[in-house]
């Protein structure tokens, strides 16, 4: 079985492992202040590019 004939440093180690990280959620806000991933439908106020797709509870309360 092969093994490493030197110690791999933490610099190469790192740039190996740059890949590895879980990436961030792409987060915006909505017109209404609530945050909600992008391109999808705002839970809050249900509008998605200033066109409302669902009606909120809110809404049918008043």
């Amino acid at each position: 079985m092969a093994l490493p004939k030197k110690k791999t440093s933490r610099s190469k180690k790192g740039m190996r492992r740059s890949h590895d990280h879980i990436p961030a959620p792409n987060v915006i806000y909505c017109d209404c202040g609530e945050a909600s991933l992008s391109h999808r439908v705002c839970p809050q106020c249900g509008t998605y590019r200033s066109r409302t797709y669902i009606k909120s509870t809110a809404d049918e309360a008043d």
